[in-house]
């Protein structure tokens, strides 16, 4: 994975964009340390890292979580 600084993403920024479309994945470094804060990825990997995976029982199994779903805190720590 290549790495930029965010002065050199902003001066690049059209190139960058490019390499990441022919499937490059791009790390912006940011600060004194120059630590990586951000990866830009190809939109398609993007959508694969989105999607939840059931493990063992992928295949097997589906979920489907009610967009009117709520657990409470207390009921996620207690469970």
């Amino acid at each position: 994975m290549k790495t930029f600084q965010v002065a050199e993403i902003r001066a690049q920024f059209s190139s960058v964009l490019k390499e990441v479309e022919a499937g490059s994945e791009i790390g912006i470094t940011f600060g004194k340390k120059k630590e990586t804060i951000a990866v830009i990825v190809p939109i398609e990997q993007y959508k694969k890292m989105k999607e939840r995976k059931l493990g063992t029982l992928e295949g097997k199994a589906k979920i489907r979580i009610s967009e009117d779903w709520t657990i409470s805190d207390e009921e996620l720590l207690n469970s």
